[in-house]
C-alpha cells in the first residue's frame, strides 16, 4: 500500500472548497489510468497537484513521459475535472 500521496492544494480553497474535491477526483481518475496502463511507479513521480484559477499544475520530482502527461490532460478535460485543457507541468 502506498502512503505518500501527493499534496493537493488550490488557490482560494478556503472560500471554494469544491476545488480540493475536484482535485481529489482528478487524482483518482489519473491513478486509474496509470493502473490500467500497468504503470505502477507512476504515483511516485509527482509530488503535488494544484488548481490555480482553473489551471491544473502538476509538480514532478521525476520527468514524466508523454503518456503520463496525457493522464492529467484527459482527467482535467473530463466532466469530473475542470472541463478544460489548461494543464501545466513543473519539474
Amino acid at each position: 500500500m502506498f502512503l505518500d500521496h501527493p499534496t493537493i492544494t488550490a488557490t482560494n480553497s478556503m472560500t471554494e472548497p469544491d476545488r480540493i474535491e475536484r482535485l481529489t477526483r482528478v487524482y483518482g481518475y489519473v491513478m486509474a489510468l496509470a493502473d490500467a496502463g500497468g504503470n505502477a511507479e507512476f504515483v511516485e513521480k509527482f509530488t503535488q497537484l494544484h488548481d490555480h484559477k482553473g489551471t491544473l499544475i502538476v509538480f514532478w520530482n521525476l520527468a514524466p513521459s508523454d503518456a503520463e502527461r496525457d493522464y492529467f490532460a484527459q482527467a482535467w478535460a473530463s466532466k469530473i475535472g475542470d472541463g478544460s485543457t489548461s494543464v501545466e507541468h513543473e519539474i
